[in-house]
């Protein structure tokens, strides 16, 4: 990668006038100030179909999209809807209210629907080319039926025929349900659309646009249910192993994330099929892709599903090396970020060498003198801070007197004399040998506890919902950086 700046800010934190960043006019002012602060990057997190604790780690399938991200001024635009009935949700709130704006938005998609069916000739031509292209919709289109009809059930509740829909293709049973179908493509392909007109302005702009992958998914999802020969399950579907990680300094019974394991061995006698064609997706959606934790493509820890925590459980090696050089020998313009963070075995950093992928490091992890002088590597991309971490300022709060002493003096000494210590960090990075510097609008703008996204591990009403009100907050503090940007050479 070349050298550059990158900034990280999840889609659903930019301002919106309908009570979340969406793919509407405030994106694209936002795309402008990216780009003419000099950033060459926008990391959002996952976009995909979220399930009740709104994470976006935590989706229903690897390639639909969010409807809660459409912007409704667009169907205007499109005279699906009339302009003059457009109205405002929480455009001043500094969170999303995930089920408001669901049920905000939710009226609307319903009466341009109403009106695209009316007026289908108008859209024929680009409609069917989508549903051409996303080879995943029409398993997409049952499962999110079948799970509308089970709304407090898994999949592997569900009746026979529908556990196995994928297997049987029982169509006949699905006649009476058309009209519910067709609602849930022209929902993908309004998603879809307007995902196209954001990239699309965002390249024009010269910025590439970084999403990200997790490396698995919910056991309750379309992955799962339309690929059950490529997970360990049982004869009910339900997994035999999940997925998570070993005891360490951080928690005592590890963790436990409930996500079902690969079956390797399947996946491998259909050439990885489920690899294949989700990185695909990925690779159409995406400039660069983050894969999180990668790790598990050299290791992964295997727990019983009797086991209620992470304790008990095994390292098993996985065919990472054979997953990847499919991908790449397919994608081989493709850029990745390996997510390789905590503790990791030396064969993992052998995988991102052999296949050129870069891996992270974070400096909210290095905060002493010693660590932050050898921080940083040329092919590496290098965060300040996370989704998952607290902030630069919320950090500093909790360090000692002689800590906050040394780092300054740390930071001194090398022409870094800012007030904030967001400013000090920030701008060390950016002068930093790394080739790609990440950073989080929150630590750019130096923001405390009310910007911090995420507390993995805890279901928290809190998480996923932080969103800037508006553009103002960032104006004086984009400029600041941008002037960092064009000395550091970026």
């Amino acid at each position: 990668m070349k050298r550059q700046a990158g900034f990280l800010c999840p889609l659903f934190s930019v301002p919106g006038n309908q009570g979340i960043g969406d793919l509407g006019k405030k994106t694209e002012r936002m795309i402008d100030r990216i780009a003419e602060a000099g950033f060459k990057m926008w990391q959002i997190l996952p976009i995909q179909m979220t399930g009740s604790s709104h994470s976006p780690y935590q989706s229903l399938s690897s390639y639909a999209g969010d409807p809660i991200y459409i912007n409704i001024d667009h169907l205007a635009e499109m005279g699906l809807i009339t302009q003059s009935s457009v109205v405002n949700c929480n455009k001043f709130k500094d969170f999303v209210d995930y089920k408001e704006v669901r049920a905000f938005k939710e009226k609307y998609f319903k009466r341009a629907y109403r009106a695209f069916k009316k007026n289908f000739y108008q859209y024929r031509s680009d409609f069917e080319a989508f549903t051409k292209k996303a080879f995943w919709l029409e398993e997409w289109t049952v499962f999110q039926l079948f799970d509308s009809m089970h709304p407090d059930q898994t999949w592997d509740q569900w009746e026979p025929w529908q556990k196995h829909w994928v297997q049987s293709h029982n169509d006949s049973m699905l006649t009476s349900y058309s009209d519910e179908m067709m609602y849930i493509k022209f929902l993908q392909f309004i998603f879809y659309r307007q995902w196209d007109h954001i990239v699309q302005y965002a390249h024009e702009k010269g910025l590439q646009i970084v999403g990200d992958v997790p490396f698995y998914v919910d056991h309750h999802s379309m992955d799962v249910w339309a690929n059950q020969q490529d997970f360990c399950l049982d004869e009910q579907g339900q997994p035999t192993f999940v997925a998570g990680c070993p005891p360490d300094y951080f928690s005592a019974d590890g963790q436990r994330w409930g996500m079902p394991i690969y079956n390797f061995e399947a996946q491998k006698k259909n050439g990885y099929r489920f690899w294949m064609q989700r990185m695909s997706w990925m690779q159409m959606c995406f400039d660069v892709v983050r894969i999180d934790h990668f790790r598990a493509f050299d290791t992964y820890w295997r727990i019983p599903v009797s086991c209620p925590t992470a304790v008990e459980g095994d390292w098993i090696e996985a065919p990472g090396k054979d997953i990847l050089a499919k991908l790449i020998s397919k994608y081989p313009k493709e850029c990745w970020i390996a997510e390789d963070l905590g503790e990791i075995r030396p064969e993992v950093l052998e995988l991102e060498k052999q296949f050129g992928i870069y891996g992270m490091n974070v400096l909210l992890f290095q905060m002493e003198s010693k660590e932050l002088r050898r921080s940083m590597l040329k092919d590496q991309v290098v965060y300040t801070g996370t989704h998952d971490n607290i902030t630069l300022e919320q950090a500093y709060q909790t360090y000692s007197y002689n800590k906050k002493v040394r780092l300054r003096r740390f930071f001194k000494t090398r022409g870094y004399d800012h007030r904030g210590f967001h400013d000090l960090v920030c701008h060390y990075a950016l002068d930093g040998k790394a080739d790609v510097i990440i950073l989080p609008v929150w630590d750019i703008c130096g923001y405390k506890e009310t910007a911090r996204i995420n507390f993995p591990g805890t279901i928290n009403e809190k998480n996923w919902t932080w969103k800037l009100k508006n553009l103002k907050q960032i104006e004086k503090d984009m400029d600041k950086v941008k002037a960092w940007i064009q000395q550091a050479e970026r």
